[in-house]
């Protein structure tokens, strides 16, 4: 029986179904709205909510719920024949913490980790908890350079890797730019060095790792992220225990999760989709982590489903897609999925009709976040209309605030009015690392993180993302900077000036197309340019489109003017 404390001016509706009088959800607390009439036309937005954050580090999290399930599925990986109960996985992080005191990882020192999704990536996640490390997800498709940047400016001690990344080979890469970063102590190849790494664990107590979680705060912070930005470089979002654990466990309620739950991740583990979404809520609640594979593939992703009876899917557009276009879809039992997350790019509303319909996903979710806020502020409901789910980003998420604002007077605009998206609240980052200028642009003195994006709520308070105010490509849900691109792409001699934009994309949500006036008397064609990106960029970010022009539009200052709301074929 739900039982809703009242005050005069307050109302009570369930954090899933918003009923106003009981619902009859057994596993729902419940959300309490001030009605204020002064403000209830407002773009604002409170998610008050009964069940309290968690003040807690991530490691005592895991540890309470070891205590519950120790004998649960905790971790499965398919491609490595990987199977952990969560007393396994508690002992395998331990001899991992162990392992890193020997390599003389202390709290605040940065841990990056260069892999894609594989069991280790989830050991090493929660041993840098509780040692209170900072761990660094180092984008697996990173080349050399990028790679370079991020243990430079990060100031990684450690920097633990696979072998490769599909073609690409990391020891070279990692060679290359050694020599640049000061910082960097230690490596551990985890194709290699893994088993020892654990050895040598083995002749450090438990209780010197017992030690440090005592010392151990839940604002400190525990992970940087980075994400690309608009300046070129990516920034390192700063998110503490209390940022991701808290999102995690929040978004882990919403879509009802328990012990009998099996989410199937074939979102990377690098960004806070798998590791916050993914692997955080599931620990959080005793649910079972099921990785398919390292990245995401079609029929290794419906084998996992099938074998492992999972209730859960995460992805963003294109990877239902592709799971739906599958041959073997028809073959394979989805039967057991009953929800899951759709985000990253806006989702057309036939394909999520196939999905409730044809993958048997009826409380499928979208939602909307940033990195910078750990990741989500908006979630769909799980019963919330077909039009709620396609046309908007649900509504706001418990314990965060958010509201829409006009740009350039700071004022929240009136509900059913366009502006700038903005979360605060506890899921808010600490900062970008070692850039207090950025930070400062992006939080502003009331505490507000800027999304860049431009956003409209309704009047029953769902959100509808309309466009991005800052010049962003998101293509497959990767977020991608045309700054950096294109600053490659002018560095090579036979380029004069470069613009890149996104362009629709069926597949993707968006592809990256690069403008190029070519340097006077040089002739330099589409394959030398792709060439020339492919050698400095990941694959995501060269261009899949090519438009060369002898000049580019002015603006009335003198400076290029933008082709990003230019036409182009419908081709794209």
């Amino acid at each position: 029986m739900l039982i809703f404390y009242r005050r005069p001016g307050w109302i009570a509706t369930c954090i899933l179904c918003h009923a106003v009088r009981s619902c009859g959800c057994l596993f729902h607390s419940t959300r309490t709205h001030r009605v204020n009439r002064m403000s209830a036309n407002l773009s604002y937005a409170h998610g008050a909510y009964a069940t309290p954050l968690l003040g807690e580090t991530i490691g005592d999290n895991l540890r309470r719920t070891v205590e519950r399930v120790p004998h649960h599925e905790a971790l499965i990986v398919c491609s490595q024949q990987i199977r952990m109960t969560y007393d396994e996985l508690w002992r395998c992080v331990s001899r991992a913490a162990r392992g890193l005191l020997t390599l003389g990882v202390q709290p605040g020192d940065r841990v990056g980790i260069w892999a894609s999704n594989r069991f280790e990536w989830v050991v090493v996640q929660y041993a840098t908890a509780r040692l209170g490390a900072i761990l660094v997800n180092v984008n697996p498709a990173y080349l050399a350079n990028e790679l370079g940047y991020v243990l430079r400016q990060s100031g990684c001690k450690l920097l633990l890797h696979a072998d490769s990344f599909r073609s690409q080979q990391y020891g070279p890469m990692l060679e290359a730019v050694r020599g640049q970063c000061p910082d960097l102590q230690a490596t551990v190849h985890l194709d290699r060095d893994w088993d020892g790494l654990l050895t040598r664990g083995d002749s450090v107590a438990e209780s010197e790792v017992e030690a440090i979680e005592k010392t151990l705060q839940f604002d400190d912070p525990i992970n940087i992220q980075y994400t690309s930005g608009t300046t070129g470089n990516p920034k390192g979002a700063t998110l503490t225990h209390h940022n991701i654990l808290n999102n995690a466990y929040l978004v882990g309620l919403s879509l009802g999760y328990s012990e009998a739950d099996r989410v199937c991740i074939p979102v990377p583990f690098y960004h806070c989709f798998g590791m916050v979404l993914g692997n955080l809520a599931c620990t959080s609640l005793g649910a079972c982590m099921v990785t398919p594979g390292g990245w995401f593939q079609s029929g290794p992703t419906l084998a996992a489903i099938q074998a492992e009876r999972c209730t859960s899917l995460y992805g963003v557009p294109t990877m239902f897609r592709a799971l739906l276009d599958d041959p073997a879809f028809v073959q394979t039992d989805v039967s057991s999925l009953r929800t899951g997350i759709m985000a990253g790019s806006p989702c057309p509303i036939e394909l999520m009709r196939q999905v409730i319909a044809r993958m048997h996903m009826p409380e499928v979710a979208i939602g909307y976040g940033m990195t910078e806020t750990s990741p989500l502020s908006t979630l769909s409901s799980r019963d919330d209309p077909l039009e709620k789910r396609v046309g908007t980003v649900g509504r706001v998420q418990p314990h965060c605030e958010i509201c829409v604002r006009d740009r350039e007077t700071g004022r929240i605009v009136p509900r059913g009015q366009a502006g700038e998206f903005c979360t605060r609240g506890y899921s808010v980052m600490r900062g970008y690392w070692r850039d207090p200028a950025a930070t400062h642009a992006a939080i502003d003195p009331q505490g507000w993180m800027h999304s860049g994006d431009q956003a409209v709520m309704e009047p029953d308070g769902y959100v509808r993302i309309v466009g991005r105010l800052k010049d962003m490509i998101i293509r497959g849900g990767e977020n991608i900077s045309p700054r950096e691109i294109e600053e490659v792409l002018v560095a090579h001699p036979g380029v004069a000036e470069a613009q890149v934009i996104g362009v629709p994309s069926i597949k993707y949500g968006e592809e990256v197309m690069a403008w190029i006036r070519l340097a006077p008397g040089c002739s330099v064609d589409e394959p030398t340019l792709s060439a020339h990106c492919r050698s400095q960029l990941a694959s995501y970010k060269v261009p899949r489109y090519w438009q060369f022009t002898d000049t580019f539009p002015m603006t009335v200052t003198g400076k290029s003017r933008s082709f990003a709301s230019a036409s182009w074929p419908s081709s794209y």
